[in-house]
């Protein structure tokens, strides 16, 4: 398994539609792409700009490029900080 995290700042203004845009984004690559498991969304407690979407994949080979048709539109309303591809070790949450 693989975690892709990336980094958003999203204007408080943007930020509901953001949000909105994130869910149907995920909801269709996980709905239409071979070992995409889904994301969660988070939002910074210092920086309420700041989120951070945690993606997981079987493998890195079936993630593909972040500016994908299904993102476009939460590039338009944020500014991508980074993106990461992290291996997963192991996961201890319930």
């Amino acid at each position: 398994m693989i975690r892709m995290i990336y980094r958003w700042r999203v204007q408080t203004a943007d930020q509901e539609e953001f949000k909105a845009a994130w869910g149907r984004a995920t909801t269709r690559i996980r709905g239409t792409t071979s070992g995409a498991r889904g994301s969660m969304l988070m939002q910074s407690h210092q920086d309420p700009t700041e989120f951070v979407t945690l993606a997981r994949w079987d493998r890195a080979e079936d993630w593909q490029d972040p500016s994908r048709t299904e993102m476009r539109y939460m590039h338009k309303i944020a500014e991508r900080l980074s993106a990461d591809v992290f291996e997963e070790i192991e996961d201890h949450t319930v």
